[in-house]
């Protein structure tokens, strides 16, 4: 009875609020009354110009009183990731909903949250202007949130505790970094006024780093892996303020950005990142396989659910290079703060035969995990 009852609030659902007069929802535990808001509130479109004749005969909706803001909302709280994922490109692409990208309204009233920052990463090639702007502050404080809560447990992990004239250099003429400064600022250069604005300095430390460890963050950018990409930005830019860790980060789908420049700016990071497409694992590591210098003090840390679309023995060919060079190969089908991996089991049991360390950890887990092995 309870599965015919489920079958028939699928169909009320597939055939929308004006079927009410014929079949109704049966109660349960879903809200269905909320899933057919939503979902009127975006498919009445199709109906056109009809749309308005039926909002007349229905003596009105309450979906039509969603906002933009709010409809956001109760897709992700009422719907799969997948799902919402297939709304929201009909939302953009077939129904022109714009306001998602254009108004920056909508943006000022969205709560700053891991959420919101999700959503402008997915959409961030569709803005422009005062909204793309405003989209990068909204990354930058949610961002800076997630960094503040892990930076104190991370460093933690190191040794127990940090030399602060490390991270906090003496600040004089003596120690400018001079060539950091004018990359990291790259970005703020007045193009009226021919200057670099300079809104960050940045000075050498003054302590040698002895010992230190390469650690290259290789991450996926597929779309699925969107949790894993935020934290392994924000990750990467603790981590490359430490004085052991000599931290690299590169991103990959078929083709590989080296991100090591901006390792210190996870919002440049952020908003450098291009989900989707296709997954060239082995291509992504060959890469980082140059990147190795003292294979014994180097470690690759690769973030992807193993999901291989350039062929399975050339990773495995690649990987097993990095591991019998002396350098440590980490393969996480998870950095986020569930560690919940959705992953090709085949590919990561061959991986771990190999030697390599498989599994899924929290940023705080891969900190720990890390200063384990270092010390």
């Amino acid at each position: 009875m309870a599965d015919e009852q489920e079958i028939l609030n699928r169909w009320r659902l597939v055939l929308g609020k004006y079927s009410a007069g014929q079949l109704s929802f049966s109660s349960g535990e879903i809200n269905y009354m909320e899933m057919e808001n939503v979902l009127d509130y975006l498919y009445s479109r199709e109906y056109g110009e009809e749309q308005e004749l039926r909002k007349d005969r229905t003596g009105g909706s309450e979906g039509s009183r969603l906002t933009v803001p709010h409809w956001l909302h109760q897709i992700k709280k009422l719907f799969p990731k997948r799902t919402v994922e297939i709304m929201e490109r009909h939302a953009l692409e077939k129904y022109g909903m714009t306001e998602l990208v254009t108004d920056p309204e909508v943006l000022r009233k969205l709560e700053p949250n891991r959420e919101l920052l999700k959503t402008i990463l997915e959409l961030k090639h569709m803005m422009k202007g005062e909204v793309l702007e405003l989209a990068r502050q909204i990354v930058k404080k949610v961002a800076d949130e997630i960094a503040g809560k892990l930076e104190q447990e991370v460093r933690i992990s190191f040794f127990g505790q940090l030399n602060r004239n490390a991270s906090s250099p003496v600040k004089s003429a003596r120690n400018l970094d001079m060539k950091k400064t004018i990359r990291m600022n790259l970005k703020n250069y007045d193009v009226d006024r021919q200057q670099l604005v300079l809104k960050n300095v940045y000075f050498n430390s003054r302590m040698k780093k002895y010992n230190q460890w390469r650690v290259v963050i290789c991450v996926d950018e597929s779309g699925s892996m969107l949790d894993s990409v935020i934290h392994s930005a924000i990750m990467a830019g603790i981590f490359a303020k430490l004085p052991m860790l000599d931290t690299r980060l590169v991103i990959f789908d078929t083709n590989v950005v080296d991100l090591s420049g901006y390792v210190e700016d996870p919002v440049e990071t952020l908003m450098s990142i291009q989900l989707g497409g296709g997954t060239n694992i082995a291509g992504a590591l060959a890469y980082c396989e140059g990147l190795i210098d003292f294979p014994c003090r180097t470690m690759v840390v690769l973030v992807t659910d193993l999901y291989e679309g350039g062929g399975y023995q050339r990773l495995y060919s690649v990987s097993k290079g990095i591991i019998e060079s002396g350098a440590k190969l980490v393969v996480l089908t998870a950095l986020d703060m569930e560690a919940v991996p959705n992953y090709d089991r085949n590919a990561a049991a061959a991986l771990a035969d190999m030697g390599a360390f498989v599994g899924a950890m929290t940023p705080e887990e891969l900190a720990e995990w890390i200063g384990k092995v270092i010390v």
